[in-house]
């Protein structure tokens, strides 16, 4: 999945509950879903709205008879709604996966990452944010802090554990990313 992608899903607290529900064929209709995650009205209705402005989920076109589906996924929502589901199979929606950040920085941290390289990664996150959000994970246990004494200046490496390592692995942006930050090694003699 792509980060940028995810950052804006992850913007809006509920999406990922909405679309794993509807990855695992909860009714399509405002009621079902909003039964099946537990959100608030007003919530589920910004998310609801959010993800059709992603255009991961649309009006069907078809709706009005009783047994017609009110939503349906788009091609981009199907792998969307996919990821969603593997992270929810892993752990429950609990409030920290509904922050904004969490999801975002867990798919970037599966291997040692700085704070720089995670900011650079993510771009749009403000240092207060990351810092906050890097001292949640810590306090939940999803992400390790490893400070290297001998470098000079000491550095922090922060990388997903446990949960948060599996969560990381489940979105499968990591190794992406990754990849966009290599130096170019063409041109070394």
């Amino acid at each position: 999945m792509d980060i940028t992608l995810l950052v804006k899903i992850s913007a809006k607290a509920w999406c990922l509950s909405i679309l794993a529900a509807l990855h695992r064929g909860t009714a399509a209709r405002q009621a079902p879903l909003l039964a099946a995650t537990g959100a608030g009205r007003t919530a589920f209705a910004q998310s609801l709205g959010h993800l059709m402005i992603l255009g991961l989920l649309e009006r069907n076109p078809g709706h009005g008879h009783p047994l017609r589906p009110e939503f349906r996924l788009t091609l981009a929502g199907e792998a969307a709604a996919s990821m969603a589901d593997r992270v929810l199979a892993i752990t429950p929606a609990v409030p920290l996966l509904r922050k904004s950040w969490t999801l975002p920085i867990l798919a970037v941290s599966t291997q040692p990452r700085s704070f720089t390289g995670i900011k650079r990664d993510l771009d749009g996150v403000t240092d207060r944010a990351l810092s906050q959000s890097l001292k949640a994970l810590e306090a939940a246990e999803w992400m390790a802090r490893e400070v290297d004494a001998r470098a000079r200046p000491i550095r922090a490496q922060y990388v997903g554990r446990d949960v948060g390592f599996q969560l990381g692995e489940a979105v499968g942006v990591g190794s992406t990313v990754r990849l966009l930050h290599q130096p170019d090694q063409s041109n070394v003699t």
